[in-house]
């Protein structure tokens, strides 16, 4: 679940992609990138933190009035620079690309390159294989020159053949800026304007935060299986190219987009709030004798404020957090998972001591976070620990770009609330209702009729997802474990 941003300007843009990636750190953590252009490509990535990566002397030859950035959370390859976004490719024109999602049939189409076109992929990110085949497909549909027709044949053959989820964006040397996004719209893409330069400037970027925060004004959705260029002259080209259910990702609502954007037209705080409404129904009919509401900071505070406004409990905040930790579902592997924790939370003892404590997480996925949180809670004194979740139980692995590939990784799989309570250390557990969690995060948007809830249903909706393809997956993902496992015990 990678940030994605690229900005069509008319002055330089190096400023804007840096403030924009900023704002997209949430989404990865891993590595950032980013790719300038002034006549010549001029790219800069590595691994870690955007403030980390950029200083005044790199960022200094990032020149350019048109730019891609890019934060990433790695689904595949093992974390490497060279897997790090934007990348470049010098023929047809000179493309760039960055994306969000995850290609299921990678290997296949990698292997495909380097029989067919005798081209080699030579890093693990899957947004090369789509630019290869974009630009193959641009180079055979454009014949004399690029037209937005053109353009709108070569993303189709990349609808044709790459399977699962994926939000591209991509710059043409002397041509013009695209975008598409699949046509399922799994995952997330907006588009905006500014209008306060004589010029119109455009952006894409992966949550509107980012857009409202660079002063583009006017903001939307980009269609699922939809694609918009953008050519020299500054106009806009937009096509429906292939139509499909649209199933964005709830979990975007539950945990990964910032509480301030709005995706699909529904504000994500709103969403959890809504969702923390459901949820106080279930609490309450459970019958718990509560004190005190403690949320799990930070993307669970709206549902828990909203729960303890409901039902007339105490509201605090009993868990400090430490904002210098990264977010510890997306970190690699359980080990730094399970160290940073503890590094990242401290409870505060007045607000537990003696009490019947109801602690509200967005999701419990391997339950390593929630059995650290309410140690912490019991050691600070608390009576009765009551674990809820807004979101159902997570039992199935996630193909479109969030890691969690392997059925062994859910505590909820094959195992009831109460067997998960006794897991963790929990009193009690409860979870949201899986018909309660959708119509509270649609509610804004009814249009909407379903999201893509595989995670939670085994449901994948691009249809094209077999037993053996998550076999695959699950061993590869032991194969990684191993492999950090080795590197530990050399150092």
């Amino acid at each position: 679940m990678c940030g994605v941003l690229g900005i069509f300007s008319t002055e330089p843009v190096i400023g804007k992609l840096y403030t924009g990636l900023l704002t997209l750190q949430h989404r990865g953590q891993d590595s950032a990138g980013i790719l300038t252009y002034d006549g010549h490509y001029h790219l800069k990535k590595g691994n870690g933190l955007v403030r980390d990566i950029f200083d005044e002397h790199n960022t200094a030859r990032l020149r350019g009035q048109v730019g891609l950035g890019h934060t990433r959370y790695p689904t595949v390859g093992e974390g490497s620079v060279e897997d790090a976004q934007p990348f470049w490719i010098n023929y047809p024109y000179g493309i760039a690309a960055a994306h969000n999602g995850n290609v299921m049939n990678f290997l296949e189409l990698k292997k495909e390159l380097f029989e067919k076109s005798h081209k080699i992929i030579n890093s693990n990110c899957d947004v090369e294989v789509i630019l290869n085949i974009f630009a193959e497909a641009l180079e055979k549909s454009s014949r004399h020159d690029v037209s937005p027709e053109s353009i709108f044949r070569a993303v189709r053959t990349v609808f044709k053949r790459v399977k699962g989820a994926y939000s591209v964006v991509i710059h043409i040397a002397g041509k013009g800026m695209l975008a598409f996004r699949d046509p399922f719209g799994i995952k997330p893409l907006l588009f905006g304007v500014d209008r306060r330069l004589i010029v119109p400037g455009y952006a894409f970027a992966s949550e509107s935060v980012t857009l409202d925060l660079l002063g583009f004004s006017e903001i939307r959705d980009v269609p699922p299986g939809s694609a918009i260029f953008i050519d020299q002259n500054r106009e806009v080209h937009e096509k429906k190219l292939q139509a499909a259910p649209f199933k964005p990702c709830i979990f975007e609502y539950i945990y990964f987009a910032r509480p301030d954007s709005y995706l699909n037209k529904i504000n994500v705080y709103q969403a959890r709030v809504d969702l923390g409404s459901k949820l106080a129904r279930a609490i309450k009919k459970s019958g718990l004798q509560i004190d005190v509401v403690v949320p799990v900071p930070d993307s669970s505070r709206p549902a828990a404020i909203e729960i303890a406004r409901l039902l007339k409990l105490k509201y605090r905040e009993g868990l400090v957090k430490n904002r210098y930790i990264g977010r510890t579902f997306i970190m690699p592997g359980d080990q730094m998972r399970e160290k940073s924790i503890r590094h990242k939370l401290n409870p505060i003892a007045e607000v537990f001591a003696g009490k019947n404590v109801l602690i509200v997480d967005d999701s419990i996925v391997r339950g390593n976070t929630s059995r650290s949180i309410i140690q912490m809670v019991r050691q600070a004194g608390a009576r009765n620990v009551y674990f809820v979740s807004y979101s159902a139980p997570l039992t199935n692995p996630c193909v479109y770009g969030i890691d969690m590939q392997t059925k062994a990784e859910f505590i909820a799989r094959n195992a009831s609330a109460d067997e998960i309570a006794s897991r963790i250390g929990a009193d009690r557990v409860l979870y949201q209702e899986l018909r309660d969690m959708e119509r509270a995060v649609k509610k804004q948007n009814p249009a909407i009729r379903s999201f893509c809830q595989a995670c939670f249903t085994g449901e994948y909706p691009t249809g094209d997802v077999s037993k053996s393809y998550l076999e695959q997956i699950e061993k590869e993902r032991e194969e990684n474990k191993l492999k950090q496992m080795d590197l530990g015990l050399q150092y």
